[in-house]
Formats: C-alpha cells, sequence, structure tokens
C-alpha cells in the first residue's frame, strides 16, 4: 500500500523557499542541541559546528527577499509549507520534552 499522497506546496518564490529550507535546517539543527532530549556530546557538537552557517544561509535569503522589494513574510502561505515539510515535528524536537516523572 502507498502512503498517503502530500498536499503539494503552495507557490512560493525562490527566496521564499530558501526561508524555508533555511529555517527547517536550523530547526533540525537545534533540536539536536537541545540537552533535554539526550543524546551524545559529539552529535550536539557537530549541530553547534553547523549551525553558524545554516544560520547565514536563512540571513541572506532573508536579504534577498528584502533587497527584491518583498517587504512582508505571508505567514499562512509559509505555514503551509513548513506543514508539508513536517515543520511541525521537527520545530517539537526544540521544545522541553513532557515531564513524565510525576
Amino acid at each position: 500500500m502507498l502512503p498517503p499522497e502530500l498536499p503539494p506546496l503552495p507557490a512560493l518564490t525562490r527566496a521564499e523557499c530558501d526561508v524555508v529550507d533555511g529555517y527547517l535546517a536550523v530547526v533540525d539543527l537545534v533540536g539536536r542541541l537541545n540537552p533535554a532530549r539526550g543524546g551524545d556530546t559529539y552529535a550536539a557538537l557537530r549541530a553547534a559546528q553547523a549551525l553558524p552557517a545554516r544560520t547565514v544561509e536563512l540571513r541572506d535569503a532573508l536579504a534577498r527577499m528584502h533587497t527584491r522589494g518583498e517587504s512582508e513574510l505571508h505567514a499562512g502561505t509559509l505555514a503551509r509549507a513548513l506543514r508539508v515539510l513536517d515543520g511541525e515535528r521537527r520545530a517539537g524536537r526544540v521544545a522541553l520534552p513532557r515531564d513524565t516523572s510525576a
């Protein structure tokens, strides 16, 4: 059985695509750095080392949008794109896990 087909990505400019991709890359790295999630120090170190380069890519994508006159982030459209790309689960790794000791 085939998995359900994902909804199509909304129409985005190239810079908006770069913003979404850059944002998710940063979120993934911060999720790997989350000390409350456990893991090993080497993986967290690698994520920390990669974080500056990814934030520069995100900054550059936002600067391109600004330079082109794209002065507004269309939250609804970008949120749809993030959901299609599994952004809710990926961003959830940044949050503290529920306290199950109670």
